[in-house]
């Protein structure tokens, strides 16, 4: 055989393991599809009451859980549960309009991606002049910002940068979704100039992030926000963009440290590093779905971690019960410098913490 046509075989084989490994998330026993698992916490969503957040407005995690409910919806041409997604969303431009979540914090301006994804789906402009403003003021400087808060406008950054990690989903979703509906590059290039700060200032050597600079543990869900979130960058960030070559780096970075985390069970403890921590959900479903997009965009080596990916999915099944309650999920979690306080974090089933996650490795899975 000539050294063409053996090349040719190696490439072919090299190929065929690829096409396999990918196979690998799609074909899950009954029980354990992204159908059954999508449509299961999709529905709970319809039933539940809101989630405040300072008992005020909507809060980060129902905006997710609602959005992702609507993707999935979409994935699956399921349009009784659009009907009634869109129907409470009715709500909130009369009813409810008071729980409109204000602009002033990372952890509000997130909700004008809900508004934006609906406008994406209907072009009905009510959602579009609604959801648009909550992109523009994370960059337009309030007349009561703070002085460090100014320093960062003055870098070109969003006033509301603050650099914790969860912050990197909070940012990059509402700017990657303003792009998306508008097509205007500087959304979703600001998105990308901040997650690059956020590399540059809190990855550590070893691919993982501390909650934030002062407080150096590996928390689950705070890494899995920011791995969630340089995966959205990356599926919309135009690959001409400066930025893309170290955000990509930064991801591919954090996925090796991940892949070599993930507990033999499939799952990701409450403290990434600690084996004798408990396995978190919430955190662990995060990095699921970054796993899966990766390997489906094809950032990531298949034959490594398509195995890893469905390793992940099959363990996260066995915690969702016949209602679509997600157990074993960490509550909201501020930051705090005391290694025992991420190990004594209450975890409440059903927490809408934990719903949306595994709507994002449903989506993901069901994705062409």
């Amino acid at each position: 055989m000539s050294k063409r046509a053996i090349l040719f075989v190696l490439a072919l084989s090299c190929f065929q393991l690829s096409v396999a490994q990918k196979n690998l998330l799609t074909d899950f026993p009954k029980g354990k599809t992204p159908e059954e698992i999508g449509r299961l916490i999709a529905y709970r969503f319809v039933y539940m009451n809101n989630a405040l957040h300072a008992g005020k407005w909507i809060g980060y995690p129902q905006t997710f859980y609602w959005k992702s409910g609507l993707n999935f919806a979409e994935l699956t041409k399921d349009e009784l549960l659009a009907g009634y997604l869109k129907n409470r969303f009715e709500l909130l431009f009369n009813k409810d309009k008071a729980l409109l979540p204000i602009q002033n914090h990372v952890d509000l301006n997130m909700f004008g991606s809900l508004p934006l994804t609906l406008y994406r789906m209907t072009a009905d402009k009510r959602y579009f002049e609604l959801g648009l403003p909550y992109a523009d003021t994370q960059w337009q400087v309030p007349a009561d910002a703070k002085a460090e808060e100014k320093v960062w406008a003055d870098k070109g950054f969003s006033w509301q940068t603050r650099l914790w990690i969860d912050d990197m989903y909070m940012i990059t979703i509402v700017q990657s979704e303003a792009y998306k509906v508008t097509g205007d590059r500087r959304y979703i290039d600001r998105a990308a100039k901040e997650m690059v700060l956020y590399l540059d200032e809190l990855q550590r050597p070893n691919g993982l992030f501390y909650h934030a600079p002062d407080v150096p543990f590996y928390w689950g869900r705070g890494n899995g926000w920011m791995a969630a979130g340089v995966t959205e960058l990356l599926r919309y960030l135009p690959k001409d963009s400066p930025y893309h070559p170290r955000i990509l780096e930064g991801y591919r970075k954090m996925m090796a440290s991940l892949k070599q985390y993930q507990q033999p069970n499939g799952m990701w403890n409450q403290l990434i590093d600690e084996t004798d921590c408990w396995a978190e959900t919430s955190g662990s479903a995060m990095f699921a779905y970054a796993f899966i997009t990766g390997v489906k965009q094809g950032w990531l080596n298949a034959n490594e971690y398509a195995p890893a990916a469905r390793k992940a999915w099959l363990a996260l099944v066995d915690y969702v019960d016949e209602k679509g309650g997600v157990s074993e999920v960490c509550i909201g979690t501020n930051k705090k410098n005391d290694k025992q306080y991420y190990y004594d974090r209450p975890r409440r089933k059903g927490d809408f913490h934990g719903q949306f996650p595994y709507l994002w490795c449903v989506n993901a899975l069901l994705e062409k």
